[in-house]
């Protein structure tokens, strides 16, 4: 329960300063525990920050579903896929909406960190692009998307949801969640040009 606090408080002050304007005793003063009570759970403020992204991935991952991820990797029928990309992205999309703090230590802060977060945060990212070239790939053997360099594709994909993302973070651009998912989805499997 105590440490479930601390990184709840660690997540918002995070977010709000910084990885690198934030102290232990900030993090101490949101929780309402002592300095000594954090160090009772995490070594270090870098201890403490991996184990805060690493229960955000694992949040993610939770929220999105297995099952999601299994149908867009078991494609049969074109209409399938579709509705597994929107699941997936309307998730997406979903869990960072609700958890804004989350979304501005991924995608506001991550260019600021050392070279050993950069890294940890690269090796999260890493992972959710194998989730997403392996569900491109198995869509490509089954006819329903474009042949291509499936990790460029997965790569692409990433980067325009977590751009967006971030847009909506500081832009009320008067959209649900599921029409920004709906239009993402049209936007990548048919592009801009008009048909």
């Amino acid at each position: 329960m105590r440490r479930e606090q601390i990184l709840a408080a660690a997540k918002r002050v995070f977010a709000a300063n910084g990885f690198h304007a934030t102290t232990i005793a900030d993090v101490a003063r949101q929780a309402g525990v002592s300095y000594g009570i954090v160090y009772w759970y995490f070594d270090n403020k870098e201890a403490l920050f991996r184990s805060l992204m690493d229960g955000e991935e694992q949040a993610l991952r939770t929220h999105i579903g297995q099952s999601v991820l299994e149908r867009a990797l078991h494609p049969g029928d074109p209409d399938l896929t579709v509705t597994a990309i929107k699941q997936a992205l309307r998730a997406t999309l979903g869990f960072f909406e609700s958890r804004p703090d989350s979304a501005r230590i991924l995608f506001r802060d991550s260019l600021s960190f050392s070279d050993n977060f950069a890294r940890h945060l690269f090796d999260i990212y890493e992972r959710f692009i194998g989730d997403i070239e392996a569900a491109l790939v198995a869509a490509q053997e089954g006819g329903q998307v474009i042949q291509g360099p499936a990790r460029i594709m997965a790569y692409s994909v990433a980067a325009l949801v977590g751009q967006v993302t971030l847009r909506r973070l500081v832009t009320d651009d008067g959209l649900t969640t599921d029409q920004v998912a709906d239009f993402l989805v049209e936007f990548i499997l048919n592009g801009i040009l008009a048909r």
